[in-house]
């Protein structure tokens, strides 16, 4: 007899009897709705009567005379079925084997080494499960082996129509082994199983991490941008900067710092700057003041490089206000500049700290408040830590070729010609060090080379930025000394001498006096103030506590001993050309300067140099401090517990305290006196009198109101016309001075009722003017004339 089922197409004679082969062509039609397990290659012939040998789920229900124990209807049942599920185990065998390792539920039917059962049997039909014998030769293994390549042993398809799932049954029940490959996949009302499978362990595993969104990956680069070192350095730099200048924004529109003199004055270069270069830049150096001199805007530092600051806003108010906000601006540029030249050297960022406080804040500088032009020199240091940076140079680290960027290199050439478009009073000094920076590294570079017969690794490209960053500078300082080259050709008088360098030139003993307005000092060197001939620009002590952190930095430091050295010779050098005449009569120091160099007889204060020495010292003072806080860093590493930890990082804070705290001042905010209403109307050019020295700064800060040209003006000299003018104008108005004015070409005088006390004017004020044929009118607190 066949054990086939019909329909499948696949049926092969089998032996009956106890001994029979391996399941017919029915076993073989339903294992392509399931998977058949692995069976042993050797097993028992016989099992015991009236048992089912099973494992793990598995029944094979087989009887002690060969027959099958299944009913007689469901086999009727199953052969009316077999015909259907034939062909769909021909037409969708492949997909529902897939469909089967996917679900994953394993009918665990083994055969047992110890007992020998014969192979599981998964053949389920209309709740009804067939078994067989199993025979002793191979056949049934070879033919689980090749349905076994395509199926894992422990899966299963999943049951239909109420047929039982991982066992085998008698009498339509399921047998007591078996079980389901997941709780859902039991029988449901309408006969079919939840497909189960891999899901099953998914709800165990860790959810995958979710992609972040644009905004969530925004708001971490702003957040990294935040917490970033030089991030945090600019807004400290920029809150001291506010704190230490307070009150200065307390009334930005209404008050200047120090004084309304020469504050005035530079207020009104950035707003004429600004102003020119978008109306007229062929006019920058022809000013509106000192009508009608040429190139009037080089008759002092100009504060070029605010040209774009002066180019928001107009008139007097917005012009203090600029001032003001550019003054807080210079302190903190100055300190994040003296940070990033520390830390480009080797320091660590307390030690850092220190350096950029000790060189913005220093005593000195307290009294140089009115002079924007000499506290405006953050781009010095910042220039070089930038350089330093681009060439890969570390005073602490030394060369290290792997770290040039000729970007950086770049950006301190610019740098350099931005700071030295502010002003030759303080940029001149650090061209010339530039310049001899450079021929020093180049001989060096050569020695080493011939010394060694190595080249020093340097780059086409590095080369190339710095001369093209060279000739930019270069450049810049070219355009900017042509214009005060022309002044010093039309006003020869107006070139300093040795005599006006000797009135400024400080003693030794300024190095130890504070000015006035420190408030640590001020009121203690009050006597020591008052023995110096112009104590303004000869109280130059850079603070005790800088002096301090120096001279431990000489025994005490990160900074190699020859580079120390190098150091305190740079502060002895740079103090005794500070001098000026002062020091051997400035004979070995500054007078050769003063007569060789280009450009240097400009300079007639020799003590504003004392800002290099402040700048070596701050690098002496964060050495020191850099070495105690690795020291500290150290000890609290080392100790267990490290309890006074904190207590000791804190106490390396002290010296920042220090500095900053000897840097507190008590400098004067005098409120800027109110326009004339007459300026506003005025058509020029016209003159404002009384005229001086100090009011004709007033009145440059007025004329910023549309910018009429106007006779006054304030600078480092006074030209020889407006002298002439001063000197005429005494009498008016009278028939000379109406006369020669009007040769000038100027149309209307403002006389000024609150400044002629004491003056010609208070008698001639309201004298009759109708025989001069002048009209005269009364605007407010001013009379105007019109010539």
């Amino acid at each position: 007899m066949t054990s086939g089922q019909p329909g499948t197409g696949n049926a092969r004679p089998t032996p009956t009897g106890a001994d029979a082969e391996s399941r017919s062509a029915t076993t073989a039609a339903a294992g392509a709705l399931t998977q058949p397990a692995r069976t042993s290659d050797k097993v028992p012939t016989e099992t015991a009567a009236g048992q089912s040998p099973a494992r793990d789920g598995g029944a094979t229900g087989a009887v002690p005379n060969g027959d099958p124990a299944t009913s007689r209807p469901a086999k009727r049942n199953a052969a009316r079925r077999g015909d259907k599920r034939g062909k769909a185990a021909k037409q969708d065998g492949a997909a529902k084997q897939d469909a089967a390792i996917k679900q994953g539920t394993a009918d665990k039917q083994g055969t047992s080494d110890k007992q020998g059962t014969a192979d599981k049997q998964d053949a389920v039909e209309d709740g009804t499960a067939t078994s067989d014998s199993t025979p002793k030769d191979s056949d049934a293994s070879k033919s689980s082996d090749a349905s076994k390549s395509s199926a894992p042993a422990k899966s299963s398809a999943p049951a239909k129509d109420g047929e039982a799932v991982g066992g085998a049954a008698t009498d339509g029940e399921p047998a007591k082994g078996a079980e389901t490959g997941d709780a859902d996949g039991k029988d449901k009302a309408d006969g079919k199983t939840k497909p189960v499978g891999p899901e099953r362990w998914e709800a165990f595993a860790s959810a995958p991490e979710p992609r972040p969104s644009i905004f969530s990956r925004a708001s971490r680069a702003v957040g990294r941008f935040l917490i970033h070192e030089w991030t945090l350095a600019a807004l400290g730099a920029l809150a001291l900067a506010v704190l230490m200048t307070w009150p200065t924004l307390r009334y930005p529109r209404y008050t200047l710092p120090q004084d309304y003199w020469d504050p005035s004055l530079q207020a009104w270069q950035m707003a004429w700057s600004g102003h020119i270069l978008l109306a007229d830049p062929a006019r920058l150096w022809q000013s509106n003041t000192f009508f009608p001199e040429l190139w009037s805007f080089a008759f002092s530092d100009t504060l070029l490089g605010y040209a774009p600051a002066g180019m928001l806003g107009s008139g007097p108010e917005d012009a203090v206000l600029r001032y003001n906000i550019m003054f807080v601006l210079a302190h903190a540029l100055a300190t994040l500049g003296a940070y990033a030249l520390a830390r480009q050297l080797g320091a660590g960022r307390i030690g850092a700290a220190v350096a950029g406080v000790s060189y913005t804040y220093a005593p000195w500088l307290l009294a140089q408040a009115g002079h924007l032009h000499v506290l405006s020199n953050g781009g010095i240091p910042l220039a070089l830590a930038m350089l330093a940076r681009g060439h890969g140079w570390s005073l602490r680290h030394g060369y290290r070729p792997e770290r040039r960027h000729d970007g950086w290199v770049y950006a301190g050439w610019l740098v350099a010609a931005w700071q030295l478009s502010l002003g030759f009073g303080i940029g001149l000094p650090f061209a010339y060090f530039l310049a001899g920076a450079v021929l020093v590294a180049a001989v060096l570079f050569f020695a080493r080379r011939l010394r060694t017969g190595q080249a020093v690794p340097f780059g086409r490209r590095l080369f190339a930025a710095d001369v093209l960053g060279g000739v930019l500078f270069a450049g810049v300082g070219l355009l900017m000394a042509f214009p005060f080259f022309k002044v010093t050709e039309l006003h020869p008088y107006a070139e300093r001498t040795i005599g006006d360098v000797s009135l400024f030139s400080p003693p030794a003993s300024g190095f130890v006096t504070a000015p006035a307005e420190s408030r640590i000092w001020g009121g203690l060197h009050e006597g020591a103030r008052a023995a110096l001939p112009w104590h303004p620009e000869m109280t130059l002590l850079p603070g005790f506590v800088l002096y301090a952190l120096a001279a431990g930095g000489l025994f005490f430091s990160v900074w190699r001993l020859r580079h120390r050295l190098l150091l305190l010779a740079g502060v002895l050098v740079t103090m005794a050309f500070a001098m000026g005449t002062r020091f051997f009569d400035g004979t070995f120091t500054y007078v050769p300067l003063f007569e060789h160099l280009p450009g240097w007889s400009a300079l007639r204060t020799p003590g504003r140099l004392m800002l290099w020495t402040t700048l070596l010292l701050a690098l002496l003072a964060a050495g020191a401090v850099t070495a105690l806080t690795d020291r500290v860093r150290e000890l609290t590493a080392q100790r267990i517990p490290s309890w006074p930890g904190p207590w000791l990082r804190m106490a390396t804070l002290l010296p920042l305290l220090l500095v900053t705290v000897e840097g507190l001042n008590t400098t004067p905010h005098p409120v800027v006196p109110t326009q004339p209403a007459a300026m506003r109307s005025a058509e020029g050019p016209l003159l404002v009198l009384p005229s001086n020295q100090s009011l004709d700064q007033h009145v440059m800060l007025w004329s910023t109101s549309g910018f009429p040209d106007v006779v006054n003006g304030g600078s480092g000299f006074t030209p020889r016309q407006l002298d002439d003018v001063r000197r005429v104008s005494q009498s008016f108005p009278d028939q000379t001075s109406v006369d020669y004015l009007r040769t000038l070409g100027v149309r209307t005088v403002v006389l000024l009722r609150g400044q002629v006390t004491g003056t010609p004017w208070e008698i001639n004020i309201d004298a009759p003017v109708e025989s001069l044929g002048i009209s005269r009118q009364d605007v407010g607190d001013a009379v105007v004339y019109r010539l």
